[in-house]
């Protein structure tokens, strides 16, 4: 079990001893530059082992939001390596109320923990750990969504899980289903909202819990689905993602009327393919934000790659490793690839049309920082003790989600510092 450093791990520490040594070590001449780096310690960021520049970022409204730290000017964060992190995380799966059971890896009894204990390092800049006093009250006043399928569900649960060490949210709504959410934090009147829309347009689904289906699904590509449209006018910013859902079997309408499919075999119908539907899909979404008057900072996260091996998660599939991949041990499959370009294709064309509009969109690129994570799936342990009856049992592995906590933690790192630095 992960030990619970709740109650010692403070990373707004000072260590006392580094400032007697800073004092008499340098000259009078570099005492200021030694103060700011000095200062930058004492608010949260990790010494470095080398001189850095180190720029102050404007705040709105007066506020003092952060220093960002780098080498060599503007700082790509999704270019880096994972690294030892012998703190780990900032919570457990014992602290955090509002994991799921299927991604409670540890509760679930996967017995290895190495995978918690790794952080996400850019080539050129430090990478701040995620501020939650500081986030909540950056919030204040402000509402949040998350749009997407169950990857922004296991987004979602690993950001509260982050703020509930300074206020535990209160669940204020949820759909039948309870697959959209919404929760308050009541100090600071912040909502935070997840919303089930896998296709991010329009979409009849006929698929039970456990995935299985009794008809092809109805994807309606010239409509967005208006469980996120609806509410759009009361957000002020938004996660939004797709990607995985457009390999299933669909039939794809137009004016509703039937234009082709993707795999359905013996309906006689035009295989128009999914990247067909998924370049639509994304066009729509981008032309409605582009389009919209209202504004809000859009940050457009990338599809997330599974590492399924010897198979996938239908057909005895499995995820054993147990340490993150370096550069160059593995690449993305061919379908990833696929949707990759064209997420990275249709993101620029939005851009350079929304930037001549002041639309603030944002790409959160989260696949190949996530393609070395291979150890951070719950693999069998989706299921509560798999192997307890019978230590060889075929279970059904799920190497797509994340454990909580996990990789996907880092991902609000990345949001905060866009969040925060731009």
């Amino acid at each position: 079990m992960v030990k619970d450093t709740s109650s010692d791990w403070n990373p707004w520490s000072l260590h006392k001893h580094n400032h007697v040594v800073v004092k008499f070590a340098v000259s009078i001449l570099l005492m200021g530059l030694a103060f700011r780096l000095f200062f930058s310690h004492s608010i949260g960021f990790s010494p470095v082992a080398e001189t850095l520049f180190v720029e102050k970022t404007g705040a709105p409204e007066g506020q003092e939001i952060g220093y960002q730290i780098s080498q060599k000017g503007k700082c790509d964060i999704f270019t880096g390596d994972w690294i030892p992190n012998p703190s780990g995380p900032i919570y457990t799966s014992e602290s955090c109320h509002v994991i799921e059971d299927h991604q409670n890896c540890m509760r679930n009894g996967r017995p290895d923990s190495g995978y918690l204990y790794w952080r996400w390092n850019p080539r050129d800049c430090e990478l701040p750990q995620f501020n939650a006093e500081r986030f909540l009250e950056l919030m204040t006043n402000k509402s949040w969504a998350f749009v997407g399928d169950s990857i922004s569900r296991n987004h979602v649960q690993s950001l509260l899980c982050i703020l509930s060490k300074i206020e535990q949210a209160v669940e204020v709504y949820h759909d039948e289903e309870y697959k959209s959410k919404k929760w308050h934090f009541a100090s600071y009147n912040f909502t935070l909202s997840v919303i089930w829309s896998p296709f991010l347009i329009k979409a009849v689904i006929f698929e039970d819990i456990n995935g299985v289906s009794t008809s092809e699904i109805q994807l309606h590509l010239d409509e967005l689905d208006k469980k996120w449209t609806d509410q759009y006018q009361s957000f002020d910013y938004m996660v939004i993602s797709g990607g995985k859902w457009f390999f299933k079997t669909a039939i794809y309408y137009e004016n509703n009327t039937i234009m082709g499919c993707h795999y359905c075999h013996g309906k006689n119908l035009t295989e128009l393919g999914f990247e067909y539907a998924y370049r639509k899909a994304l066009q729509l979404v981008f032309n409605f934000i582009i389009t919209s008057s209202h504004k809000v900072l859009i940050f457009f996260r990338t599809a997330t790659p599974d590492h399924f091996e010897n198979g996938e998660w239908f057909s005895g599939g499995t995820c054993k490793r147990t340490v993150p991949y370096k550069e160059g041990e593995i690449e993305l499959k061919d379908v990833d690839t696929i949707l990759r370009n064209m997420e990275l294709e249709e993101f620029e064309k939005a851009s350079a049309v929304g930037s001549e509009k002041e639309v603030n969109l944002k790409l959160l690129d989260t696949t190949r920082l996530s393609l070395f994570r291979p150890d951070g799936h719950p693999g069998p342990y989706r299921q509560f003790h798999p192997f307890a009856k019978d230590k060889s049992a075929e279970v059904q592995n799920d190497c797509l989600h994340w454990c909580l906590p996990g990789p996907i933690d880092t991902w609000n790192d990345l949001v905060m510092e866009m969040v925060v630095n731009g």
